[in-house]
């Protein structure tokens, strides 16, 4: 389970942090749909803070726009 980890590009940090927020996160929430849209979040984020916007899809963006309505209602207790 642990072997597709390998094939993350560790010299793109906007390929590592996303990849690596997503696998903390799904682990210390114990939420997987907690970890996969923080990665779907960050990643365009990150993408176009560094200049590589033009390397994100349109379909991430409706992805990334999608997660940002799941942390805005999900129900914090």
């Amino acid at each position: 389970m642990i072997q597709p980890i390998t094939r993350i590009d560790f010299e793109d940090f906007t390929e590592l942090i996303p990849a690596f927020l997503t696998i903390v996160l799904m682990i210390f929430t114990y939420n997987i749909g907690v970890g996969m849209t923080s990665g779907l979040l960050v990643y365009p984020l990150l993408k176009v803070c560094t200049g590589k916007g033009r390397e994100v899809p349109a379909g991430m963006w409706v992805l990334a726009a999608l997660s940002l309505t799941f942390y805005i209602f999900y129900p914090h207790k």
